[in-house]
Formats: C-alpha cells, structure tokens, sequence
C-alpha cells in the first residue's frame, strides 16, 4: 500500500500531465480576463498615444477655471468648449454695452433739446430783437392788431411799452402806429391816446403816423385819431366811430318752458340788464345816457385830433364804415400808403425797426387756454353777458 518514490513521481507527472476539471475551469477563467485586460490597456495606450493632441489651457483658465480654481479637476472643459463660452460671454456683455451707450445718448439728446427750447422760449423771443440793435436813423414801428384788450396782443400795456421804447431810441425818425383792429375796450383805447399825446408833447421832433392795414375801426381808429397823421389803403376799412352795448333776453323763453326766475339784489337797480329778467325802461335810459356819454368823449377826442381836416357831415360819427377812398374825401385819412412808403416818402428813413412788444410763448399759450376754456364755458350755458365795444 506504500507509495515507493519512483509511484509517487510517476503520479505527480501524470497529474501534471492530466488537469484535473476544476482546474481546467479555473485556467478558462483566468485565460478570459487576461485579454480583457490586455486590450483595455492597449486601448489606454493607443488613446494616449494616437488620440487628438490636448494643449495647456490658457492663463485665464476658462470659465470654469474660474468657477472652481485653476488647480480644480472638476469637469475641465476642453478648448473648444472654453473658446465657445468665451465668444458668448463677449457678444453678450457687447450687446449690453451697446444698449448702455445708446441709453446715455438718448439721454444726451432729450436733455439737448429740453435746453434749446428753454432757451428759444425763455431768451430770445422777448428780448433779441431789432429793439436792441439799432444803428443808424430808422422808421420805429409798433403794430396794434387785434382786439385792443387788456390781455391781447393789442392791449395797453405792450402798445404803451412800445411806443415808449420808440421814442426814447435816439436814432428814430419817426413812429409807425399799423393799426389792423375792430376796436375794443374803451378804457384800454383811452390809455393809448393819451400816452401818445404826452410822448408828442414831449418829443416834438418827431412825428407818428398811423397806417392802417385792412380795418380801423372803432377803438382802433380812436387810437389812430392821436397820430400827426393816417395814412391807408384804398381798401381799407375805416370808421365805426360809435358806441355799443349789447346782450340777449331770455323772458319769452323762460315762459314758454315754464322755468320762473328768482332773483335777488341789495340795491334797486343791482340787476340792471339781467338777461332773464324784463328790461326796465328806467335801466334802459341809465345806459342809453351813459353810452351816449362815451360816445361824445369819442367824438371830442377824433375833432381834437383831425381838426379842421374833417368834413361837415351829419354821418361821420354814425358808426358807419367807409373805404379808403372815402376816408381820404371825408378827412378821416390824410392819404392813400403802406408802412414802408410812409417810412420811405414821408419820415425819409426808409429802415424799419419793429418796437413791438411780444408776449412769451408759455404767456401767449396760457391766455389761448383760457380764452378758448371760457368760449367753452359760454357755449355751453348760452350766456353772452354784457360787454360795451367801442
């Protein structure tokens, strides 16, 4: 039963020679993962070595170099993912660069423009004018056209200012009126009148002269009846030397709809002229005198002026209106001109400076809302009032 050592080398080499199965599984195994590994390493080794080159990263190290530190191994990116956010990042923060320098000229602009309007409207319409740069003899010129009113363009006031300053230019020759006006305020008118006079009277060297343009009438020609002399155009308008008051009554139609007016004053005649209520005669004769009153100041002040250039005639101060031929015939006109030829042919300096005084804009468009809000107003509750016209 002993193995002698010549069996037992016998028998190591035939197991040797002959694996037992299990070992046979084991060598399978052992054989199939060692090509596994082998080819994943020579995968590695031709990645390594055959694969696209990988350059050092730039010194700004990308965005995520940023993000998480130059040495940081997280997720670096490659160079052409870094090279792609860096074009982004700049066509961004170009885009918003753009916005913000077209913001600040914007700005810029707006800020150009509040500043030229302010300048247009505050400086120089009220005070750049011919007025401030006279040199050498000239014709002053001073416009009254419109409504002669207290807050017209034709009011006392800016006519008076003118004429003023007109005088007062030691170069002027002489003093245009150009009158284009239906008349106004008799108060207003008065003003005007008497300023000339005081400045004739003053100044006796030099003369005014009234030119009319398309109508004078009324206060206009009041006014006009203050000047050395009145020129025109063949056409013009020229008269209306009276006075009026007018208004509406509203009796018949307050009985025809049934509406009862209450009406109660301190003071017998204190509702005198009431539009809804019936005209007394005794208030009808108050103002008939006081009218006529006015009217005769008008006519005193229009033979002051023409003297003996009017003509007998029982319809000068009628109100009617005649041309400027007729005028010229009834002595209201001197004679048949414009500005410029009276300047030229008459004073004999034929440069006109205008002496006008202008209202700033922000005034002229404050007055043009009011007036138009208080035509609104009238309109809309159809009441005229009472207003005297000369």
């Amino acid at each position: 039963m002993n193995d002698t050592p010549k069996d037992t080398e016998s028998r190591t080499e035939g197991n040797a020679q002959e694996p037992s199965k299990s070992e046979l599984q084991a060598a399978d195994i052992t054989d199939e993962s060692k090509p596994e590994v082998d080819n994943t390493t020579e995968k590695s080794e031709d990645l390594w070595t055959q694969g696209p080159e990988i350059k050092e990263p730039s010194k700004s190290g990308g965005l995520k170099s940023k993000l998480f530190g130059a040495g940081s191994s997280k997720n670096v990116d490659t160079p052409d993912e870094n090279w792609e956010r860096d074009i982004l990042n700049r066509l961004a923060f170009a885009s918003l660069n753009e916005q913000r320098r077209a913001r600040r000229w914007g700005i810029f602009f707006k800020v150009l423009t509040f500043v030229y309007i302010g300048a247009v409207l505050f400086y120089f319409p009220s005070d750049l004018r011919d007025t401030a740069m006279t040199r050498g003899p000239h014709t002053a010129l001073i416009e009254v056209d419109g409504v002669i009113a207290p807050d017209s363009e034709a009011s006392a006031d800016l006519v008076v200012t003118g004429l003023r300053a007109a005088f007062k230019d030691k170069n002027t020759k002489g003093v245009i009126l150009r009158i284009n006006s239906p008349g106004g305020s008799p108060v207003q008118t008065g003003y005007v009148y008497d300023e000339i006079k005081r400045l004739r009277k003053e100044h006796e060297n030099t003369k005014v002269y009234a030119v009319i343009v398309d109508v004078c009438a009324s206060g206009g020609y009041y006014i006009a009846a203050a000047a050395d002399e009145i020129y025109a155009d063949k056409a013009s308008l020229v008269g209306s030397i009276g006075v009026l008051m007018n208004g509406f009554g509203f009796v018949g139609t307050m009985d025809k709809l049934g509406v009862e007016r209450r009406l109660i004053t301190a003071g017998e005649h204190k509702g005198m002229m009431d539009p809804f209520s019936p005209l007394r005669k005794e208030d009808q004769q108050h103002m008939q005198n006081m009218i006529d009153g006015v009217h005769q100041q008008f006519i005193n002040v229009v033979k002051e002026g023409r003297g003996e250039r009017l003509k007998d005639n029982p319809d000068l101060f009628s109100g009617l209106v005649w041309n400027g031929d007729e005028s010229v015939e009834l002595g209201l006109v001197d004679g048949l001109g414009s500005s410029s030829y009276v300047a030229r042919e008459i004073i004999g300096a034929e440069k006109i400076v205008d002496f006008t005084p202008r209202k700033d804009f922000l005034d002229r468009f404050a007055n043009q809302l009011g007036a138009s809000f208080a035509k609104m107003m009238i309109q809309t509750l159809g009441w005229q009032g009472v207003s005297a016209h000369q």
